[in-house]
């Protein structure tokens, strides 16, 4: 056992014995969606109460993650007792701490643990999450934290890692879905004695949050991940890019990076074993198009972030010419458990070409707003009705958008597809990074993809003309069928800019930007023509028309 092993061990064993003075854990949910509902006066309330009743001995009050149900935040755990409470307020604290001394619970405030919502999740990426105070490195060690990197740089060669993850069959989680182990192995053979690796934490769709919960909740499963890929790789230099609108985010993993270097987890010559590595964070301003590679690493540069012509990829030329790594916040969180349980474990979850699990945001017309972690595989029927309660206030099931802007309208026809990577392409949707919006029956669809569009018009970085100019014509149209003065030429029109976008523009953003419009047309294009036909009424019955559906 080498000494590395023994300090971790040392530890596990501190942890384990601090938490065994306790006969219960009071963990408080400290995720951006709780915070914002005050949990962090209600952790503040746990504190002073306990000491209040003298409880001290036996109540341990702890800071944890997203524990997923944002809807019904603040949310607060109890172990061992088993115990999950939704919207906690200050003042319920007194009443939940002298029931939990009787042994007994507060009924109008439990959470059914039982339901779906977490009996139909499978918790990966997520397994922390809700667990470990995301400020506690100890916490992280205590739950299997940084065993995989001691692994990997004292008993495995950097092609052993590759191959790992190629025989896991991780796909990229940032949308792009390619073979991270494929990645990996081009990066490696790069020519170079100086290469990066880089975690896009850009995340700027509307309604996603995968990626910020993931590391307000586990910073260090994203250290971790990317320490094992700079030693399979062969780099000593690393960046995550993230979103400075991301304060709490930014602010653990700040935190996080400082303990792991402290702990000799990051650094020069970690752990005896000659390799060295380290990690800077660099803020973005928000700009939607830096979540594409190479207009990243211009931001990262100190230029504009403005995308740049493929071939070159950044794999083989990359950050300041040398060869790059870059993956997504989601990539990199799996890499710890694939490298402990072993590839072939994680491919055993999920479908024959999308392995594993992914995480969603769900939001919009849904009961359950929140974070959940499925199989590959699973139906959107399944995520949206089971695990996501289904549509609330008696209203039906319009459509879902998945992929954000870049992604598409798919309708209730079609919820029995399987959720994987190849499905949702052809159904002219993506997985995107993770963002699901459920729709219903009181939002009109021609609305949904003019959002989308003036969405992506706002965010064109201006490059390209196809999406510089392309997005703003098509928003314009959109804007004629809402007011109801679009015609058929219109129409026609619509789908030929949609088309001439995703086949000319320069990067991803313009190329996929018009995959809301294509999909909606695709599978509400009754609404279009609906729209078309009350514009060629005559204006009297056209202004009645408007005005009995509130336009």
């Amino acid at each position: 056992m080498t000494t590395s092993e023994i300090n971790l061990e040392e530890i596990i064993r501190k942890q384990r014995e601090e938490l065994e003075r306790y006969e219960h854990i009071i963990h408080v949910c400290g995720s951006t969606g709780c915070v914002s509902s005050d949990s962090q006066a209600v952790l503040a309330a746990f504190e002073k109460e306990v000491n209040f009743l003298g409880l001290q001995d036996k109540v341990l009050v702890k800071q944890v993650g997203c524990m997923g149900l944002c809807a019904a935040g603040p949310v607060v755990s109890i172990k061992p007792d088993n115990l999950l409470y939704k919207t906690v307020k200050v003042e319920d604290v007194p009443q939940i701490l002298r029931a939990l001394v009787k042994g007994e619970a507060v009924e109008d405030l439990l959470i059914d643990t039982s339901a779906p919502f977490f009996t139909r999740q499978h918790k990966v990426t997520l397994e922390n999450s809700g667990v470990i105070n995301p400020e506690k490195i100890e916490d992280y060690i205590l739950h299997d934290g940084y065993k995989a990197l001691l692994q990997v740089i004292t008993a495995m060669s950097p092609q052993g890692v590759i191959d790992e993850i190629k025989k896991s069959g991780l796909r990229g989680r940032g949308g792009g879905g390619f073979p991270t182990g494929n990645k990996w192995q081009i990066v490696h053979d790069a020519a170079g004695a100086v290469k990066y690796v880089i975690c896009n934490a850009d995340e700027g769709d509307p309604g996603a949050f995968m990626d910020r919960s993931i590391i307000e909740s586990d910073p260090h499963a994203v250290l971790e991940g990317m320490a094992i890929a700079a030693y399979a790789v062969g780099a000593s230099r690393g960046y995550v890019y993230v979103r400075a609108e991301y304060p709490l985010a930014v602010k653990r993993l700040r935190t996080a990076i400082r303990q792991a270097e402290r702990a000799g987890f990051l650094g020069e010559n970690i752990h005896n074993s000659g390799f060295s590595f380290t990690v800077e964070i660099r803020l973005g301003a928000g700009a939607f198009v830096c979540g594409e590679e190479t207009a990243l690493i211009s931001s990262i540069e100190g230029e504009r972030g403005m995308p740049r012509p493929r071939p070159p990829y950044p794999a083989v030329s990359g950050l300041d010419g040398k060869p790059t790594l870059i993956n997504n916040v989601e990539t990199y969180a799996n890499v710890p458990a694939i490298i402990r349980k072993g590839g072939e474990w994680f491919a055993s979850i999920g479908t024959e070409k999308s392995k594993g699990t992914k995480v969603f945001a769900l939001t919009g017309k849904i009961a359950n707003t929140g974070l959940v972690e499925v199989p590959m595989g699973i139906t959107l029927r399944e995520i949206i009705f089971d695990i996501g309660g289904g549509v609330p206030g008696g209203h039906r099931f319009k459509a879902v958008q998945t992929g954000g802007p870049s992604g598409g309208c798919i309708p209730e026809e079609l919820l029995d597809t399987p959720v994987d990577y190849e499905n949702l392409t052809r159904l002219g949707s993506i997985m995107g990074s993770g963002g699901m919006i459920v729709i219903d029956d009181t939002s009109d669809i021609v609305s949904v993809a003019r959002y989308f569009m003036e969405f992506s018009m706002d965010e064109s970085c201006g490059k390209c003309v196809p999406c510089r100019i392309g997005t703003v014509k098509i928003y314009n149209i959109l804007n004629k069928f809402l007011e109801g003065t679009a015609t058929e030429a219109d129409l026609e029109q619509l789908e030929a800019l949609c088309e001439m976008m995703q086949t000319t523009s320069l990067c991803g953003l313009g190329k996929s930007a018009p995959n809301p419009v294509l999909s909606s047309l695709k599978y509400f294009r009754h609404e279009y023509l609906n729209k078309i036909r009350r514009s060629q009424q005559p204006e009297e019955v056209n202004a009645a028309a408007r005005a009995a559906i509130g336009d």
